[in-house]
């Protein structure tokens, strides 16, 4: 079944190659959405998967996806999953 999620990390994770990270995690896992930083230093990720992936998607970014990264906080919001057609991209 698929799932969908809004996440807004914060942290360390502009300028250390935190959504790239995460794009190489999605594109493993199957995963599509979009990545983007945000103007208060934190990063904004939709993401829609298969609940299994969808939940060690969300279990990487929580410990981080770069080795220079640090999460502090992760928010979780259940959204529409996207349809499985697409790719997962960095946008922004």
């Amino acid at each position: 079944m698929r799932e969908g999620v809004a996440m807004t990390v914060r942290g360390r994770v502009q300028g250390v190659g935190f959504r790239w990270m995460t794009k190489m995690v999605a594109d493993r896992l199957r995963i599509v959405g979009i990545t983007r930083n945000n103007d208060d230093g934190s990063v904004y990720i939709e993401a829609s998967g298969e609940a299994a992936d969808l939940k060690e998607f969300i279990a990487a970014v929580r410990v981080s996806p770069t080795p220079s990264g640090r999460v502090d906080e992760v928010a979780v919001s259940a959204i529409e999953p996207a349809p499985a057609l697409g790719k997962f991209r960095v946008v922004g």
